[in-house]
């Protein structure tokens, strides 16, 4: 290739990020990214000034219970045509302005409850309803990104989405908190009415997604779009899975006391609270799963919903992956997508303690780490998508993960450093570039993997299962950090990069293999 044909190709790849698609997934990113911390970090600062205990807050994490098990109505978004909505916009762009007008509502809800005077059930609620919804809207995006353009511009695609859900994420976390300081809620002085407007005022911001919503057009075409079932089969197939969430939460909440109970045995007999609260917490979670199975096998007993029907949404999907890749290929494909992220995440949990530990204030952690390294991530996910059209996603996503390791042992130097803001920007910058940079080759390497007949089931499988592991390690990030200390941590974290290194090369090398064959 030519010098001038090889100029050429860049400016053709950099104008790529101008094609209307790529843009339309900026929009969509940033109304991705606006509930996440509403349930969160932002809620958390407002049940604190409104005087709920600490403890009160962890009733909050059946928020992200959308977030985690949103495969399991996933397949609803690919086949249950909504009255009206479908007919006017289409499948996909109904579901997405359904998912959008929940999202605004449970804002609503939120907004018009007073955690200081109200009931804290009401709000815990409202919060769930947020989860359930914003799920519902990655789920319909994520099948919108696949579906509306080829493959080559799925790394685009994707580095335009992370730009755009960190921007969401930047003003429903830093921008809400600047409202409700500005206008007049503090930890000293709590103001119920600024928090109140706050939120309506980040309700009014969901606009933005429903505005793109009504702007865009349906994906082609591209589905097998054929209903196999009536739409009154997926009504009763909706109902079966509203029975089952009822019941899993029911669950959870009757077994509260037990649990608690459970928990003083089992810490009386090993000496530790975490082992002790992990394992309840873990038999109660496969408790609620086994009574979600008894009620789906009851229902399809007496002919609620039909086993065929429930074994062709969840069962073909999976099917028709290990039958496309292989056993071994498809095992090799689950076990990248369930550790690749695992240096990054695992570190993630406990480094603003670790920022707080050198020394550095708030504000600085806020301008740095927040500001600073959003800006960080937004150019690494727009690099990630740059390069990984032009040298092929798998190259970028080895890249990713190399330098997601390395920027770890960034961490090391700064722990023995100590406080240094030079080199927590160094640090800031590094990791977060290789960040963005790697999540954008990564969600296009996903993206190649899913079948255009079961988009929204098998994204949904994947997307859930790149953060399970990560996360559960990230639990014991601190107790890590106790027993060994930040040096030893940011070592191990980065050791953790290797074998995923090698799953790349091994599944690169039989992708090639398979390709050739074909």
């Amino acid at each position: 290739m030519t010098e001038q044909s090889q100029t050429k190709s860049w400016t053709d790849s950099v104008k790529a990020f101008c094609h209307p698609r790529v843009v339309t997934m900026l929009f969509l990113g940033i109304s991705a990214g606006i509930p996440i911390l509403l349930i969160f970090s932002s809620l958390s600062l407002w049940l604190r000034e409104a005087g709920v205990e600490r403890t009160a807050v962890t009733y909050f994490s059946w928020a992200a219970l959308g977030y985690s098990f949103k495969f399991v109505w996933a397949p609803l978004a690919d086949k249950l045509a909504i009255p009206m909505l479908t007919n006017w916009l289409g499948r996909r762009r109904g579901w997405l302005l359904l998912s959008q007008l929940m999202i605004i509502a449970a804002i609503s809800l939120m907004a018009s409850i007073d955690p200081a005077t109200d009931t804290l059930t009401a709000m815990a609620w409202a919060a769930v309803f947020l989860g359930f919804s914003a799920a519902t809207q990655d789920i319909v995006i994520d099948a919108y990104r696949i579906e509306s353009a080829d493959v080559d511009l799925q790394p685009l695609m994707a580095s335009s989405y992370i730009a755009g859900y960190r921007i969401g994420m930047l003003l429903a976390g830093a921008g809400a908190l600047y409202l409700a300081s500005y206008l007049g809620s503090t930890k000293a002085l709590y103001d119920y009415q600024a928090w109140q407007t706050t939120y309506f005022i980040m309700a009014a911001v969901m606009l933005i997604g429903v505005v793109t919503t009504l702007m865009i057009d349906e994906p082609n075409d591209r589905q097998n779009d054929q209903l196999v079932h009536s739409q009154q089969d997926y009504m009763s197939f909706l109902l079966l899975f509203a029975f089952s969430v009822v019941g899993f939460i029911a669950t959870f909440y009757y077994s509260a006391e037990l649990a608690q109970m459970a928990k003083s045995v089992l810490n009386d007999r090993l000496a530790n609270n975490h082992l002790a609260s992990f394992i309840v917490e873990l038999c109660r979670l496969f408790l609620a799963l086994g009574f979600v199975a008894v009620i789906a096998k009851s229902l399809i007993n007496i002919g609620f919903v039909k086993e065929q029907q429930v074994a062709q949404t969840y069962i073909d999907p999976l099917r028709d992956f290990f039958s496309r890749y292989g056993l071994s290929l498809a095992l090799l494909l689950l076990a990248l997508i369930g550790l690749y992220r695992i240096s990054d995440i695992v570190l993630g949990v406990i480094s603003n303690v670790f920022y707080q530990d050198l020394g550095f204030s708030k504000s600085v952690i806020a301008s740095v780490v927040k500001s600073f390294g959003l800006a960080m991530t937004i150019l690494g996910g727009f690099l990630g998508g740059l390069l990984a059209l032009r040298f092929g996603v798998m190259r970028i996503l080895f890249l990713g993960a190399v330098l997601s390791a390395l920027t770890n042992l960034l961490f090391m130097l700064l722990a023995q450093i100590g406080h240094d803001i030079t080199m927590l920007y160094i640090v800031i910058a590094a990791d977060n570039l290789s960040a963005g940079l790697a999540s954008a080759a990564f969600i296009a390497f996903l993206s190649s993997l899913t079948n255009i007949s079961f988009t929204a089931m098998q994204y949904a499988i994947f997307s859930s299962l790149m953060t399970l592991l990560p996360k559960i390690l990230g639990g014991y990030s601190g107790s890590m950090v106790e027993s060994m200390g930040y040096e030893q941590f940011f070592l191990v974290t980065a050791l953790m990069g290797i074998p995923v290194l090698l799953l790349i090369l091994i599944a690169n090398k039989y992708l090639d293999i398979r390709d050739h064959h074909e």
